[in-house]
């Protein structure tokens, strides 16, 4: 968790680096940018300035021309027509340059043109009036009507000046304004900027610290973690490793060192050294399982063996699983164990159960065997005993005949007992073939076999229909069989026996017998009688082996029949429960699972 809030702090100052970065830029555009207008400003300054210098300049050379007119047709002295002659080249020079300052500019260049005009007009009526006056008077009318057209259009060209010039100083009044404006808002920008960066980096500087903080506490608890894990793999017996699979390099934990008898880092961490240890014969399975593991990012547990450097074989078992980390690497952690006491003793429990599965069969086979050979004794004890009695019983005292009868008691109590132990034995047995049955089927064979009684006691045998389901059938038959005995058995002397069986479908967890551990559904199947009942209390150990609630002189039995039910119930994972009242019932509920594939 700290690991996580430390990973997103480093990207929460890593976005304010950016954003610091991006305002220093920004500043440095702002500043370049302020110094590019002053340097506009002083290039649009100096063109304002050089236009307006030549255009009084151009407005001097005019002015030199008519100058050395007028003292001409004063004095008629040909020296006076030195300057305007010098005018004509210097007009047009400078003319030249004005033309070139204002040619991206269209309005001056419209001005221009109009300039251009006055100025040959003015040079034409110069040049008229001076030929005109080597052939007439000054006062001649046709002279003084040139004069007056050459005044009206130095007039115009000194308009035309003007207005050029006044143009300069708006369009330099304008970008003057212009530059104002940007460069007040300008240091407003930056300041805010700055402001802005410095806040950044001071957030910057607190996180930065807190994080450092943060990290130190991180730093001594991964200490106590590392120490604290290396003390667990000591005490448990396991070591832990990690593979980068991009790089293909391998670390291994100390205790993955001691593991194989050596002190931490005593060799590089590789699965070639590694496989130096495994055991000859499980070598290449080690490597099918390694590659695996590889190639699909995970192990499933796997045991090996292992010889130490003290020579010592031991029984190890890796697994492993593929992670990646916040760079995006693929790693794979692993844990290898020593299990050596857990695999021994699963070999010597193995053993053990193969011993024990031995000798239950032996015992059952035991059982049987003498159950069928005490049966051989007892029936030449019945044949002597009624031969006795055929031919020797009017002879025999009073005393003798209550020892015959004892004695063929006896005998019959001996078969019946022979016979739920073959019984019982049966349901004992491993092998249980599961079938799909019709247990109504089932049933109605189990009232068969005991027509007899039934009819002798006049019993009531209502029941539901009962579903088709996946059983042992002479087990589930034997169930029905000693149900229905044991309510024959147990009825009340003078009323008919009523026995009911219901049937429904229900599910484990809405049921309040039925463990709470599992969601499966089962048929519930309900054995209700009327007879003698019993006590609430023996509910459970009526279904102990031997175990009986009345004397043996009151009602036949050998407490074996309701322990064959609970073992046949059992045998099918599923339940078997009773209920009693003295004098009133008893009621036998039976949980088959549904599924019992």
């Amino acid at each position: 968790m700290k690991l996580s809030k430390i990973y997103k702090s480093a990207i929460f100052l890593k976005s304010i680096f950016v954003v610091s970065i991006f305002a220093i830029f920004f500043i440095s555009a702002v500043t370049f940018k302020h110094i590019s207008l002053l340097d506009n400003s002083s290039k649009w300054v100096n063109h304002s300035y050089d236009i307006n210098l030549e255009l009084e300049r151009l407005m001097s050379y005019i002015k030199d021309a008519e100058t050395g007119q007028r003292g001409f047709l004063i004095t008629k002295d040909s020296t006076f027509l030195v300057p305007y002659i010098q005018s004509k080249n210097k007009i047009n020079q400078s003319f030249a340059k004005v033309k070139k300052y204002t040619k991206d500019n269209p309005a001056q260049e419209n001005n221009l043109r109009k300039l251009e005009f006055y100025i040959s007009k003015r040079q034409n009526y110069l040049s008229l009036a001076l030929h005109l006056s080597l052939k007439k008077s000054i006062t001649d009318k046709e002279v003084k009507e040139k004069l007056v057209i050459g005044k009206q259009t130095m007039d115009s060209i000194r308009n035309q000046v003007d207005k050029m010039i006044l143009f300069e100083k708006k369009t330099l009044k304008g970008r003057e304004l212009y530059y104002k404006d940007t460069i007040k808002v300008t240091p407003i920008f930056v300041y805010i900027t700055l402001l802005i960066t410095l806040m950044l980096i001071s957030i910057s500087y607190i996180r930065i610290t807190r994080d450092l903080e943060k990290l130190q506490i991180s730093n001594n608890s991964l200490v106590v973690l590392n120490e604290s894990n290396n003390l667990a793999e000591i005490v448990g017996s396991f070591g832990s490793w990690q593979l980068n699979v991009d790089t293909k390099e391998y670390t291994f934990s100390d205790n993955s060192y001691r593991l194989l008898g050596y002190e931490p880092k005593a060799f590089f961490a590789s699965q070639e050294n590694f496989m130096k240890y495994i055991h000859p014969d499980d070598l290449s399975a080690f490597r099918d399982a390694s590659s695996k593991m590889i190639e699909n990012g995970t192990m499933s547990p796997f045991t090996y063996r292992v010889i130490r450097k003290d020579k010592k074989v031991r029984y190890f078992r890796t697994t492993a699983r593929i992670v990646t980390n916040k760079s995006g690497e693929e790693i794979l952690i692993g844990t290898t164990s020593d299990v050596t006491e857990e695999v021994l003793a699963s070999l010597s429990l193995e053993q053990q159960n193969i011993e024990l599965e031995a000798s239950n069969k032996e015992l059952v086979a035991f059982n049987y065997v003498a159950s069928h050979d005490l049966q051989e004794p007892l029936r030449k004890i019945q044949t002597f005993v009624s031969r006795l009695a055929d031919k020797e019983y009017d002879n025999l005292s009073e005393s003798g005949k209550e020892f015959m009868t004892r004695i063929n008691n006896s005998v019959e109590r001996m078969r019946i007992l022979i016979d739920d132990l073959l019984q019982y034995s049966r349901t004992t047995k491993i092998e249980k073939v599961f079938e799909s049955t019709d247990l109504n089927d089932l049933f109605e064979n189990a009232k068969s076999d005991l027509l007899q009684s039934i009819e002798e006691k006049n019993a009531v045998i209502k029941n539901e229909k009962l579903p088709t389901m996946t059983v042992i059938p002479f087990q589930i038959q034997q169930l029905f069989a000693n149900l229905i005995g044991n309510s024959l058995k147990y009825s009340k002397a003078d009323i008919a026996p009523k026995i009911k069986i219901s049937c429904k479908r229900v599910i484990a967890f809405e049921e309040e017998l039925i463990p709470k551990k599992t969601k499966d559904k089962f048929y519930k199947i309900t054995f209700t009688d009327n007879g003698i009942g019993f006590e609430q209390e023996y509910a459970e150990k009526i279904f102990i082996l031997f175990n009986r609630l009345h004397n043996k002189n009151e009602y036949v039995g050998t407490g074996i029949g309701l322990a064959i039910c609970k073992k046949i119930v059992e045998n099918h994972k599923g339940f078997i429960f009773a209920e009693g009242k003295p004098n009133v019932g008893a009621t036998f509920t039976i949980y088959l699972p549904e599924d019992n594939h």
